[in-house]
C-alpha cells in the first residue's frame, strides 16, 4: 500500500497549475479592445442603434447583408444573399471589396487580431443589449 504524501505533492502544483494553463484555449479576442477600435475607426459612418452613412450594428451577427430596414444599401450587398455569420465579418473587415464586389464600404483593418476583437464586440450587440 503506498501512502500519499502530501509534502511531497505541494513542490509539484506550481508545474500542474502552468501545464493545466498551456493546455488552456487562449481567447485572443477582446471584447473591450474590440469596443475602443470600433469607436475610434468605425463610429464615422455606423452607430449600434441607428442608421448613418453605414447601416446600424446590432444585430449584425446573424443577420442577412443589406437587410436593416431604412438603409440604402448597394446593389450589391442587397443582392448577396451572404449571412453575417463571424467568419463572414472576420472577411469583410479584412477586404469588403474581395468578399463583395461592388459593395460601398472604403474602409479595414490590417491587423487579424483587431478584426478578432472587433468581431467580439460586435457580437455583443444584441437587441436585449441596446
Amino acid at each position: 500500500m503506498h501512502m500519499f504524501s502530501e509534502a511531497h505533492a505541494l513542490p509539484r502544483l506550481p508545474f500542474l497549475l502552468l501545464a493545466l494553463w498551456a493546455a488552456a484555449p487562449v481567447s485572443a479576442q477582446s471584447v473591450e479592445h474590440g469596443h475602443a477600435l470600433y469607436t475610434a475607426h468605425c463610429t464615422a459612418c455606423h452607430s449600434v442603434g441607428y442608421n448613418l452613412t453605414g447601416p446600424m450594428h446590432l444585430g449584425v451577427v446573424g443577420r442577412k447583408a443589406g437587410s436593416v430596414p431604412g438603409f440604402d444599401y448597394s446593389p450589391a450587398l442587397r443582392h448577396s444573399k451572404l449571412v453575417w455569420t463571424r467568419a463572414n465579418l472576420l472577411a469583410w473587415l479584412q477586404d469588403p471589396e474581395a468578399l463583395i464586389p461592388g459593395q460601398g464600404m472604403d474602409f479595414s483593418l490590417e491587423s487579424a487580431r483587431d478584426r478578432e476583437d472587433v468581431v467580439a464586440y460586435l457580437a455583443t450587440l444584441t437587441p436585449a443589449s441596446k
